[in-house]
């Protein structure tokens, strides 16, 4: 009796195990895995939270970083499906490669000097910046930082590049440079507006003029061989939606 009934018992658990199997396959969310400038940290976080409760089968995982730094990523094979720049360059460095299916200029920032709050009434602003009150001021490493490009080019309009180059802290993204003047290690720090008003330790003192850089434009690009680039791009469609636009702007970006 035994071995008449083994077979069948052993054909039940295979089937049993192939039923699991195919609802495990059904149930496993598809992760869509987004490089993005440090700039959009917080308010990506809140439109992937958004975007998930209605899409309950997909997963967002990001990794946030300088746009230069993350293109470099992306064209060493790192596995991204979704790319999005604060500016054209690095989008336009995987492009040359062949590695992006779309791209796309989305929303806008502005360029703006802070200092810490804890520096009390010294006045710091663009015109002052090579006197002897300033000893340092942090903005992104040019090379690899759109915002230190920014920097940049602000300070070179404003023909104090080369006056100021001794006392430039260069940082790996602009939360770093948020952070140098938030914790008081600077005088002063060239961040996007958008990532100033999210700190209680840092003071808004001048706005660079749109004159004095290029204009500050965050593109998108799905990666031609990311393995979730279709759902990246339902993902990409969202953020145009009115619900993530009214996100973006209650932090600060415009359209």
């Amino acid at each position: 009796m035994k071995s008449k009934f083994l077979p069948i018992a052993v054909i039940l658990l295979f089937l049993a195990g192939a039923m699991a199997g195919c609802t495990d396959e059904k149930d496993k969310k598809k992760t869509i895995t987004i490089s993005a400038a440090a700039s959009l940290s917080d308010v990506l976080k809140e439109t992937a939270d958004a975007y998930q409760k209605e899409h309950k089968n997909e997963k967002i995982v990001f990794n946030f970083g300088g746009s230069g730094a993350l293109s470099q990523q992306i064209i060493h094979g790192a596995p991204v499906d979704l790319f999005i720049s604060a500016a054209k360059q690095p989008v336009d460095l995987i492009k040359d490669k062949g590695l992006t299916a779309s791209e796309e200029a989305f929303f806008k920032n502005k360029l703006v000097l802070i200092v810490p709050k804890a520096a009390g009434n010294k006045q710091i602003n663009f015109s002052n910046l090579d006197s002897g009150n300033v000893k340092k001021i942090a903005i992104g490493t040019p090379e690899a930082v759109p915002a230190g490009t920014y920097a940049k080019e602000t300070l070179e309009s404003l023909n104090k590049w080369g006056s100021l180059k001794e006392k430039l802290v260069y940082c790996k993204d602009v939360r770093q440079v948020l952070q140098y003047v938030e914790s008081n290690n600077v005088d002063a720090g060239l961040v996007y507006y958008t990532d100033a008003i999210t700190s209680k330790k840092v003071k808004v003192v001048s706005e660079a003029e749109d004159s004095w850089h290029q204009p500050i434009v965050y593109y998108t690009s799905i990666i031609s061989d990311g393995k979730n680039r279709n759902e990246a791009s339902g993902f990409l469609e969202f953020m145009k939606s009115e619900k993530a636009k009214s996100i973006f702007e209650g932090y600060g970006f415009s359209y």
